[in-house]
C-alpha cells in the first residue's frame, strides 16, 4: 500500500506565517502539522509515500527527505491548483496499481490506522458537523456505506462530512474515474475534485463503507491552530527536551520546549509550544507558539503565534508575528 499526501495548497488564512513556511509545516505541539500525518501512516506499517507538493514544496521535500530517510519518498509538483482529483490524478503512474490510503496534509485525524489500513474494501472517514456546506458531504445507508456523495452542495443532503482520509482498495476504478473526470471536463465549483471522482467510482459498483474518527484537528487558521497546540499538549507528557536551559522560571504544564532552548526569569505555560534555539527572558507567555530561534524579552504574551527568527521586545500582546520580524516595543 501507498500514502498520497496533498501539501500543495498556500494556506492563505495562516498568512504571515505561509509565506515563508508551508502550512504543513508549521509547528504544533512540538511536532510539524505533517509529522502527525506521516508518522501515524508509518507506525501503521505504510514505507512509501507521495508527497503532492506546490506553494514552497522545496521546504517540504527537504523535511521529509531529513527526517525520515528510512521511508521511500516521491514528490510531485502540482503547478496549477486544480482541486484534490488534480492532484490525485498527477500520481497515477507511481501507484500503479497498488492499494491507497490519501490523507489530506493539512489537518490532523485521529484514527484506529491500522484497522483501516488492513480492511478489505474501500473506506472513508466521516464526522458529523453543524454546518457541511463547506465540506464534501455523504449519504450513509443504515449499514454504514456511502450511497452518494457531493462537494460542497448549497444544500447539503447530511451533516456528515467527508473527513480527508480516504484508503482506496479499487485504485484502477478511482483512476479511470479521474480519467473521466478530465477527459469530460466534469468540474464542480470550478475544480476537478476527488468527491466526484468517488461518487463515479459507487456508479461503477464500488461499495464504500465509512468509518468515524476519534477526532479531527482543524490547523487552518490561527485560532484554530492554537487550539489544536493545547488539546494536543493536554495528552502528552511533558515534553522539555533535555538541553534546556531553566533559570529562575516556572513551567507550567502541559508544554512542549525544544532543544537547546533557555528560558530566564520566566514563567512559561501552560499550553504552548517553543522551538528549538529559543531564549525567552523576563516573560510570561501561555496558549501559544514560538518558533525556532526565537527571542522574547520582557514580553507578556497570550494566544500568540509566533515564527521563527523573530525577535520581540517589551509589551503584552496577543500576537500574529511571521518568520524573521524584529519589533521592539519600548521605542
Amino acid at each position: 500500500m501507498k500514502a498520497i499526501i496533498p501539501v500543495a495548497g498556500t494556506g492563505a488564512k495562516l498568512r504571515p506565517h505561509t509565506y515563508t513556511q508551508p502550512k504543513a509545516l508549521l509547528p504544533v505541539a512540538g511536532k510539524t502539522v505533517l509529522d502527525f500525518t506521516v508518522e501515524q501512516l508509518k507506525n501503521a506499517g505504510i514505507r512509501e509515500f507521495i508527497f503532492i507538493i506546490g506553494y514552497l514544496g522545496g521546504k517540504v521535500q527537504e523535511h521529509v527527505n531529513e527526517k525520515y530517510p528510512d521511508l521511500i519518498c516521491h514528490f510531485v509538483q502540482q503547478d496549477k491548483r486544480e482541486g484534490t482529483g488534480h492532484a490525485i490524478i498527477l500520481a497515477k503512474e507511481i501507484v500503479a496499481n497498488d492499494e491507497l490510503i490519501i490523507v489530506m496534509g493539512d489537518t490532523i485525524t485521529d484514527f484506529d490506522v491500522a484497522e483501516v489500513i488492513n480492511a478489505d474494501k474501500t473506506m472513508i472517514a466521516v464526522k458529523r458537523v453543524d454546518d457541511p456546506r463547506g465540506f464534501g458531504v455523504v449519504q450513509l445507508k443504515a449499514d454504514g456505506y456511502i450511497s452518494h456523495l457531493e462537494e460542497k452542495p448549497a444544500i447539503p443532503m447530511s451533516n456528515t462530512a467527508l473527513v480527508g482520509v480516504y484508503r482506496i482498495k479499487e485504485t484502477n476504478i478511482l483512476f479511470e474515474c479521474l480519467d473521466t473526470l478530465f477527459s469530460d471536463n466534469i468540474k464542480t465549483h470550478g475544480q476537478y475534485h476527488l468527491t466526484d471522482a468517488l461518487q463515479c467510482m459507487i456508479s461503477k459498483g464500488v461499495r464504500m463503507k465509512s468509518f468515524g474518527v476519534r477526532r479531527w484537528y482543524d490547523c487552518g487558521r490561527k485560532d484554530t491552530l492554537l487550539e489544536t497546540n493545547a488539546f494536543l499538549l493536554k495528552h502528552q507528557s511533558m515534553g522539555i527536551h533535555e538541553s534546556v536551559t531553566t533559570e529562575r522560571s516556572i513551567i507550567i504544564a502541559p508544554v512542549s520546549i525544544g532543544a537547546n532552548c533557555v528560558i530566564e526569569g520566566s514563567i512559561i505555560g501552560p499550553h504552548i509550544s517553543v522551538g528549538e534555539n529559543t531564549i525567552i527572558s523576563n516573560s510570561i507567555a501561555r496558549d501559544s507558539i514560538i518558533g525556532s530561534y526565537a527571542k522574547l524579552e520582557d514580553m507578556v504574551i497570550y494566544n500568540s503565534l509566533i515564527g521563527s527568527d523573530v525577535s520581540l521586545h517589551g509589551s503584552g500582546k496577543s500576537l500574529n508575528v511571521g518568520d524573521n520580524t524584529e519589533i521592539d516595543f519600548n521605542k
